[in-house]
């Protein structure tokens, strides 16, 4: 349990902006298995995103209210995942080739496919969120930070790293899953489905499901695999995915 403990302070050292003990053990092999808590920490982004539209609701439209959310979270991750969505967006944008691509990923200078692409993905979540009722915005927003970062972890369980050089930082998150861990990982991604109203909310992950495949397809065409950045980018693409699907639910039945 202490070792879980440690794997789940490294996850929360490495994929959030929470402050973590300065005295804790780092070890790749936390690392490694850090992966499989990323929709536990889904839970907590999406929590306080929550938490965040529920206070500012009281006093300001929900407009307002989902903007300090969506706020609220980029702060408290650093736009991890939002960085990573832009340094794809530049990659596939500007690059032909699988050297190219991983080169222009892993420079940190962001061109006009990124700032374009990221702009665009953070317009369309908001306006999403702000036409969804708010009597299910509260668990749509938990569960879109938790079931996208599922996606992640199955990018990472069904494919293999991009990279040849093993001495990128992030090669310990290209390392597999142990099936235990990918349980694990299913169990905390569906987890906030069972508190709705209606089971129909069970076939938004759906959606997500098809955006991840065809996604990874696309990936995995151009460079073989993944990299740090397509998990991110896997992340956004997907929340974004189950937002519109939640949107039309709602309208549509009830």
């Amino acid at each position: 349990m202490n070792k879980q403990i440690h794997i789940f302070l490294t996850a929360l050292m490495f994929f959030t902006r929470i402050p973590v003990s300065k005295n804790l053990p780092y070890k790749e092999e936390y690392l490694n298995s850090a992966t499989k808590f990323l929709p536990t920490i889904g839970l907590l982004i999406g929590g306080f995103a929550a938490f965040v539209y529920y206070a500012a609701h009281w006093v300001l439209p929900q407009s307002v209210a989902v903007i300090l959310s969506m706020i609220a979270t980029i702060i408290l991750t650093g736009a991890f995942h939002e960085d990573g969505f832009a340094d794809v967006c530049d990659g596939f944008g500007g690059g032909w080739t699988k050297s190219k691509i991983l080169e222009i990923m892993k420079d940190s200078r962001v061109g006009a496919y990124g700032v374009i692409g990221t702009v665009l993905m953070l317009l369309l979540k908001y306006v999403t969120l702000s036409e969804i009722p708010h009597s299910y915005i509260i668990l749509i927003l938990i569960s879109g930070h938790t079931v996208s970062r599922f996606m992640a972890v199955c990018f990472i369980y069904f494919f293999q790293y991009a990279r040849d050089d093993a001495s990128t930082k992030t090669k310990p998150l290209g390392k597999k899953l142990e099936n235990i861990e990918m349980l694990w990982a299913i169990i905390t991604g569906v987890l906030p489905f069972f508190f709705f109203d209606s089971y129909w909310f069970f076939v938004l992950i759906i959606p997500c499901l098809l955006a991840f495949f065809f996604f990874a397809r696309y990936i995995v065409k151009w460079i073989g695999g993944f990299t740090g950045d397509c998990l991110g980018a896997t992340q956004q693409l997907t929340e974004v995915v189950f937002y519109l699907a939640a949107l039309v639910l709602v309208r549509q039945i009830f």
